[in-house]
Parts: C-alpha cells; structure tokens; sequence
C-alpha cells in the first residue's frame, strides 16, 4: 500500500464538482473581500463553537498577532507558552514586542498546568494554552492560576476546531482564541486561512478594528491596523466544507478508536487518549504517540509505503538556537525523542488504518 501522511489533492478532488460551482458562484458575483460569504461563515461558526464574536483573516499566525495587539500589550509583558508548539505561537509574542517565556509540556504534548506557575513573575502578563492535536489542554487548572496571579489567557487553537474541554470550545476561554484553516487542518481551505474569536465586547472591537487596517464600520480610520481578511472564496469554501464537518469529526474519532484498540498491546508505544474519556472532546487533528526506537520505526513505516511525521520537523521551539534561546526543558527533550504522528485524515480507509496497525506490530516482533 502507499498511505501518505497527507493526501493534499483529495481535498479538492473529492468534492470537486461542488467546489467548481462555488468558484463559478463567487466570482461570477465579483465578491472578494469582506462580503455575504465570509459573514455567513463567521455566523455559523459562531453558532458552531457557541462563541459571541468571530473574525475571519488572512491566517492563524496572523489571528495570534492581532489578539495579542488587542490586549495592549507593553514592551517587556511576558506571555508564558510551551515548547511544544509551532513557531507560530511563540513569533506572534515575539512580534508585538511582548517576551517569549517557554514552559514544559506534559505526557499529553499539552502544556504542563505544574510548570505554569515557576514561570509566572511580575512580568507575567498572560498564559498561552496550546491545544495540541485537537485535544484541548486542562482549562480548570489555567483558569486556576489566571484567575489567582491576575493573567489573561489566550488560546492557540490552531489545531483545535470543535475540540472540547467539559463541553467548552477550544479557543472560547479566555480574552481571545485562535483557529487555524491551513489544509492539512481538520476544517481546511486551498491556501491560508484563520479566525480569532472572544466573548469580550471591547476585545471583539479592537480585532474587527485591527484586521482591516484600522478602519471603524464606517470605513473611518481611526487606529493603526493590518491588512489580514480571510477572503471571500476561501469563507464560502470554509462555509460548504463546515456542513458536513460533524460527519468529519466522528469519522476522526473513529480512526482514532481504531488506532487506540489495534495498537494499545503493545508495551513500546504510549497512546494517545482514546475518545470519550468523560472531560475531553478530542477530534483528533493529528494522531502523535510516543514509541520507543521512533526513528527506525519511523524508517521501516515508510519502506512499507506508510507516511508518517515528526511534528514540528522534530525540534520544539526552546531548540531553536539561532533565535536566542537557552531553555532546559527536559520532558519537553523527551516527549521529542519519542513522539510520532501516524496517517489521520478524512482520507484513509479502514483497511490502510488496519494496514498500519499492522506494520507496527510486525515492527515491535
């Protein structure tokens, strides 16, 4: 068999009459920028993560930039992350002049709620939860501790659409949170997209104001702005593909109980949750676990035609050197020795998930 990692063409291929019609309809129209569509989308996707304002821009590193500048942040505020995350989460900090402090992250890959609290100091401004892998990390602890130090918290939701923590969006917790629709994420479009969202009036204010340079509903500028709109064709294509994500959702969580119930024997690898363990909603964007001898496994998946990923091509963010840091993380170095994401896509069948399954266990004998 050859199982890709990720197979970017059936995105488009396996819906192509329908996304046809949707560029024949929108650009017929001429409706481009900020128009019917990408206000539909919003609104569904209000209704969708039962959240009061959602804003549509260009991308998800862009949605991080733009919160983080709506909380009016000073030169020096430090935002606490973890190391296990994409570049992303920690340059969106960096980029509104705010200091990047990393954190550990715990045997789930989230962020480790106990490391939290030794990075907190007069500085500390805001705390950054990663909701890794469409699970979303422990809400009550960081609530916890935003509420006891005095901190915003906002979410980097990236990977994280429809993913729930006791019966909570990812990404509504906090000041504001962060989606990102790049294709290979689980609610993806052709190129880059992203959304920002918040229950907070004057935040939702100041992000409506600060994605499109600056300008007030009667096209009046009257701040300083950026120029990131999630344009109309990727919103309607965004709005078609979010009708049948339920559908998306629990194929997902099905794959994930197939890997779960296939691979949980064997004594080499720690598994991810399964599904339904009684406070998480994972909806599984990816499916990373952790393997002993990860890299020959990782060479023999790909002799067998089995794409597989190190996230992060294999380097957590305190590894990056020529940016200046100088962290120990040790659970983070060590989750990184072992971690391995396995094929999880609407594309792959029953039989290449038993396939891989299989390969694995062939593998470990």
């Amino acid at each position: 068999m050859n199982i890709p990692f990720f197979p970017y063409s059936q995105l488009y291929e396996n819906d192509r009459e329908n996304y046809i019609k949707i560029f024949d309809d929108v650009c017929s129209r001429g409706a481009y920028i900020l128009q019917k569509d990408l206000e539909d989308f919003e609104n569904e996707c209000k209704k969708f993560l039962n959240v009061k304002h959602v804003f549509g821009v260009a991308n998800g590193t862009d949605a991080l930039i733009i919160g983080l500048k709506a909380l009016n942040l000073d030169p020096g505020d430090e935002i606490i992350v973890p190391s296990h995350t994409y570049i992303a989460s920690p340059a969106s900090i960096h980029l509104t002049g705010a200091k990047i402090i990393l954190c550990e992250c715990g045997d789930d890959g989230m962020i480790d709620v106990d490391d939290i609290e030794h990075r907190i100091t007069e500085k500390t401004r805001a705390i950054m939860p990663v909701h890794i892998n469409g699970r979303t990390c422990d809400m009550d602890k960081i609530i916890d501790i935003s509420n006891k130090y005095n901190l915003s918290i906002v979410e980097d939701a990236a990977q994280g659409f429809g993913a729930k923590y006791k019966n909570q969006s990812a990404g509504t917790f906090g000041s504001f949170g962060t989606i990102s629709f790049y294709p290979a994420k689980l609610l993806g479009c052709f190129g880059d997209g992203g959304l920002i969202m918040s229950n907070d009036d004057k935040m939702a204010e100041k992000i409506s104001l600060l994605r499109d340079h600056g300008r007030d509903d009667d096209g009046v500028v009257v701040d300083w702005g950026l120029n990131s709109r999630l344009d109309n064709l990727q919103a309607a294509i965004l709005l078609h593909k979010l009708k049948s994500y339920d559908e998306d959702i629990r194929r997902r969580r099905e794959i994930a109980l197939m890997y779960d119930e296939g691979l949980s024997s064997l004594n080499e690898l720690d598994l991810p949750v399964p599904p339904d363990d009684g406070i998480n909603f994972d909806v599984y964007q990816n499916y990373e676990l952790r393997a002993n001898d990860r890299d020959n496994l990782k060479i023999f998946l790909a002799e067998n035609g089995i794409g597989t990923i190190i996230q992060w091509a294999g380097t957590p963010v305190h590894q990056f050197k020529n940016l200046g840091f100088n962290e120990n993380l040790p659970k983070t170095n060590n989750y990184f020795k072992r971690c391995l994401m396995l094929p999880m896509n609407m594309g792959i069948s029953n039989e290449e998930v038993s396939f891989v399954i299989k390969k694995i266990h062939e593998f470990y004998k």
